[in-house]
């Protein structure tokens, strides 16, 4: 008995040994499996990637601009539709799932066509002595296309006022603040006219009304619209004396259409009255181009300006009010422009998602020009074309990304960011809780100095590491990366000079519903101009009829390897975020610009000797990035083969934008909510960080009540502390 029970202990141990080393084996297989898959997976997405960017091709980006910019494609023209037909039926073609037609009904704005607007001195009967041009010389080989827009500004009110002319420089408010307070010169019931450049032509506009004006006449001076040494287009790519720029002067700050502020401008929405409309201006607003501006100029009389006041015309620029040698001549506009409700149209492509079909990553760029669009938008949507084409290709070859990639053409985005944001209106709820990201994909190239990139500290790292995959384009980089190029010409000298520089999202494009209003993480990259040397405004022939192919081909972008290269920086980018089984986030570098952002608003508090504290901002941006250090020290640690662990944390990241969103919205701008960055309310093409507090701190100056002015300062300092300290929360440990 005792040797059977004996045996049968030894057994049993056998047994429990064999379990033991099964156990251990399997286990070892598993993680050997695993980690061979992990290789393997990571193998396989590099090689797409390499891929998708080795299949885009400046030649077809080349012809895809040829044929977009054979005929203006204005919104809610014919043609403009028929050029969305071409590419919804292009993308089915190239591969993508599915690709509709998606439309609103929204308040557009056109010139009179039997009444055409234009600008006129007057004598002391009444009499016209002086008629600005009705329209701008059609530049060579396009003398025969029909449908070219004459030069106007979208959305001016109608009206013929006459009054005395007074020069106000660029618009800004401190230049109305130096003709009331230092020059004593009251522009109420006058009409001021002056340069565009430095702001938004939308703020000048708002601020000449604020000062009383009763219209405003802009014009491109060759000081900020032409650079030194270079001919006038067709020879160069300056603007030339006949060219004038076009574009909206809305103030909608994000509104959307302005009869349907808020909701989508579909058949069944309210709209309000055509008069009542959102950001809508009150007077008329008119451009000309700079030789039609010196009729003006040269006679206007009054105080001389001062040098920093003065352009490159030949005239004196004095300020006025009115014309010379006490003459009784006045200026007179002719203003006829009519706001209709019009339809227009989205194109939006779909990739369906393998894993993930719920988590979006937008690629979005509009469609609509104002003529022929050479460079905006069209050089973006050639691009944002190749790239479809490009992912197209590799879903026929079997290969299909773990989240969902949807491409959008807007509609619109002249006249307000229409149809992007009546499309993020529509699908709200959808984007907040699935939209992983959005890409913007406006103008390629604004010039062909180097890279710039505009974006959420979320995408510092990820930008950096894609430019380090890309060839340089650039003349004199031949073997290196566009990383290599970016970061020569561009150094970020005044954060961190160790990396190339990366701007603020401001707004002026079709991110601007997806990251100020929704808290989707964005981001924008295209070529630009030497911004240390050349400091003529945006491009010279910007939005005027000289936006040609030629223009591009010619003179920015000869070879199109430039716009190759953005290309497969917005390829690659999207690509990131739609195939990596972790997001590509990087909350510790939210961390540092936000301590970066504190320390630059508590320095403009002590600049202006204002007293407030800053102490809970900053104790809240220190346990932001204490979170923030936490989490990725679990994110190194993830299994990335727990889809439930994998989910969570990607969920954390994907939040993470959204955590800085208030509902309530910045003070007399709901629909910007985002409290870390926002357009400035004085330039909206200009991002700011803690948008409320620095609108608080400019605004004390001229505030009557200085307690009230003060106390708006330490409120929006409290909310900028709960919007951090909340933010930081969503990435602590899930419990």
């Amino acid at each position: 008995m005792a040797s059977q029970a004996k045996k049968r202990c030894m057994w049993k141990f056998v047994a429990v040994l064999v379990v033991v080393v099964l156990f251990f084996t399997i286990s070892f297989i598993i993680g050997w499996a695993a980690r061979r898959c992990q290789k393997n997976s990571n193998a396989a997405f590099t090689s797409t990637l390499h891929n998708l960017l080795s299949e885009i091709k400046s030649e077809n980006i080349r012809n895809f601009l040829r044929n977009f910019t054979k005929l203006p494609h204005l919104s809610g023209t014919e043609q403009n539709l028929r050029l969305a037909r071409q590419m919804q039926a292009q993308w089915k073609e190239f591969g993508l799932d599915s690709a509709e037609l998606v439309h609103y009904d929204v308040l557009l704005s056109y010139p009179n066509t039997s009444n055409p607007n234009y600008i006129s001195i007057i004598d002391g009967n009444g009499t016209e002595i002086f008629n600005t041009t009705l329209s701008e010389p059609i530049p060579e080989g396009y003398e025969n296309v029909e449908d070219i827009v004459p030069p106007y500004n979208a959305f001016s009110a109608q009206g013929e006022p006459e009054g005395e002319l007074v020069y106000v420089n660029y618009a800004r408010i401190e230049d109305f603040i130096k003709l009331k307070r230092d020059l004593k010169v009251n522009c109420t019931g006058k009409i001021a006219i002056a340069r565009y450049g430095k702001i938004f032509r939308g703020n000048k506009v708002k601020n000449a009304m604020d000062a009383g004006a009763i219209g405003l006449i802009l014009f491109s001076d060759p000081a900020d619209y032409c650079a030194p040494g270079v001919d006038v287009y067709p020879k160069g790519w300056n603007l030339p004396g006949g060219g004038a720029q076009r574009g909206n002067v809305l103030n909608l700050n994000g509104a959307g259409d302005p009869l349907t502020p808020g909701y989508p401008a579909k058949e069944y929405t309210y709209r309000c009255a055509a008069d009542k409309g959102a950001g809508l201006p009150k007077i008329p607003v008119h451009p000309i181009g700079y030789d039609d501006a010196v009729q003006l100029l040269r006679n206007i009389g009054g105080l001389e300006s001062s040098s920093d006041w003065k352009g490159s015309l030949n005239v004196s620029y004095n300020i006025g009010p009115g014309f010379k040698d006490n003459s009784t001549n006045k200026v007179r506009m002719h203003i006829y422009t009519n706001n209709n409700v019009t339809r227009i149209y989205n194109v939006i492509g779909k990739i369906r998602g393998a894993v993930e079909p719920d988590r979006y990553i937008i690629l979005g760029g509009h469609r609509d020009s104002w003529v022929f669009g050479g460079i905006d938008p069209t050089s973006g949507a050639a691009v944002l074309h190749e790239v479809a084409r490009s992912a197209g290709t590799l879903v026929k070859k079997g290969w299909r990304p773990r989240r969902t990639i949807i491409f959008a053409s807007w509609d619109a985005e002249e006249f307000g960011l229409l149809g992007s944001t009546e499309w993020a209106e529509e699908n709200a709820k959808l984007l907040q809780e699935r939209g992983v990201a959005y890409v913007n994909a406006d103008s390629a190239v604004e010039g062909n100095y180097t890279l710039r990139v505009d974006c959420t500290p979320l995408f510092y790292n990820l930008v950096y590491d894609l430019a380090k995959k890309i060839a340089s384009p650039d003349n004199g980089y031949k073997d290196k990366t566009l990383y290599d190029s970016w970061f020569q010409k561009d150094p970020w000298t005044k954060y961190n000079p160790s990396v190339p520089k990366i701007n603020k999202l401001g707004s002026g494009s079709d991110f601007e519903a997806y990251f100020q209003r929704l808290g989707l993480a964005s981001g924008r990259t295209r070529y630009t101009k030497n911004s240390k040397t050349d400091k003529y405004s945006n491009y010279p022939v910007y939005h005027s009829v000289y936006e040609t192919f030629e223009l591009v081909e010619k003179f920015y972008d000869p070879t199109f390897n430039q716009h190759r290269a953005v290309a497969q920086m917005r390829a690659g980018w999207v690509y990131e975020l739609a195939d990596r089984p972790v997001l590509p986030f990087n909350a510790i570098d939210y961390a540092k610009a936000l301590k970066s952002y504190v320390e630059e608003i508590s320095n403009v508090a002590k600049e202006k000797q204002i007293d407030v504290s800053f102490d809970s901002l900053f104790s809240a941006v220190d346990n932001f990035t204490e979170a923030a250090t936490e989490f990725h020290q679990r994110l190194s640690k993830l299994d990335t083969n727990n889809p439930i662990a994998l989910r969570i944390m990607n969920d954390q990241m994907m939040y993470l934008e959204r955590a800085f969103v208030d509902p309530l919205g910045l003070p007399g701008r709901p629909f910007y909510r985002h409290i870390i960055y926002a357009p400035s309310s004085y330039n909206k093409y200009a991002g700011i960080s803690f948008p409320g507090i620095y609108d608080a701190l400019f605004e004390i100056e001229s505030e009557h009540d200085q307690q009230k002015a003060l106390n708006e300062v330490r409120r929006q300092i409290s909310v900028a502390t709960f919007a951090v300290q909340a933010a930081g929360e969503t990435l602590r440990e899930v419990a």
